[in-house]
């Protein structure tokens, strides 16, 4: 089964169809591909069999099921991204970490989605997790080291996957900017007025409007940093 061609009427054979073999990494790799296009929750097996041009049977032989599939396309992701130096002092690791991760997850949506509801392998994660985890230690934050870790990794990943569903949704989202840009003169509620204004300056300029997930991504890491750094001084001084 594993080298059937996947059309009725063609050779058996891959070869005297003038296919390529089907392997593993070909399998993943076209699952990426989908995944760039359509997202990760938007493609079936069956599409991904016909990629490479197998039955989806082939695919189960070779990898297993969507669920492996995916799992291994969320592997595949992590492994893109490249870890910050070990050298740097814990803050900026982690706001390099952040930058790396947007750059990579925003190409495949769904991925940080994945990451924030079931997590990622050991495999996978081993590298971030102990370099991340190491540099905490040495910056004194103790036995919170893991606490710290998961609460940064898990507002990054958290935040990218706000950004994937809202830049798929762009009608929705531009309605939502206008219903709430419209109350930036109501006087009866001045909170509201302020963030009305807030949003109205956002979409009435062009460029605020494309660099906005980039802006709001950058200023919850950095105050979310600032919340850590907080919770350091107070470890400190117990």
């Amino acid at each position: 089964m594993a080298n059937s061609a996947a059309v009725p009427g063609r050779p058996r054979s891959r070869d005297a169809a003038g296919l390529p073999a089907v392997t593993p990494d070909g399998i993943v790799a076209a699952a990426l591909e989908l995944t760039a296009c359509h997202g990760l929750d938007n493609w079936t097996l069956r599409q991904l069999a016909a990629a490479v041009q197998a039955y989806p049977a082939v695919v189960y032989h070779h990898v297993g099921d969507r669920e492996a599939v995916v799992s291994a396309v969320v592997n595949r992701v992590i492994g893109m991204f490249p870890l910050p130096p070990e050298d740097l002092h814990w803050r900026e690791w982690f706001r390099r970490l952040a930058i790396e991760l947007r750059t990579v997850l925003t190409r495949y949506p769904g991925v940080a989605r994945r990451i924030s509801v079931h997590g990622v392998t050991v495999w996978a994660a081993a590298p971030s997790i102990d370099r991340g985890v190491r540099l905490l230690q040495a910056a004194g934050f103790g036995d919170e080291s893991p606490d710290i870790y998961q609460f940064l990794s898990n507002v990054i990943c958290n935040f990218i996957s706000v950004e994937d569903e809202q830049t798929r949704l762009t009608e929705v989202r531009a309605r939502n900017l206008t219903a709430w840009g419209s109350h930036r003169d109501d006087t009866t509620m001045p909170g509201l007025a302020a963030l009305s204004a807030s949003v109205h300056a956002v979409a009435s300029d062009p460029v605020r409007r494309d660099s906005y997930f980039a802006d709001v991504f950058d200023y919850s890491v950095d105050r979310c940093l600032d919340g850590a750094e907080a919770r350091l001084e107070v470890i400190r001084r117990t």
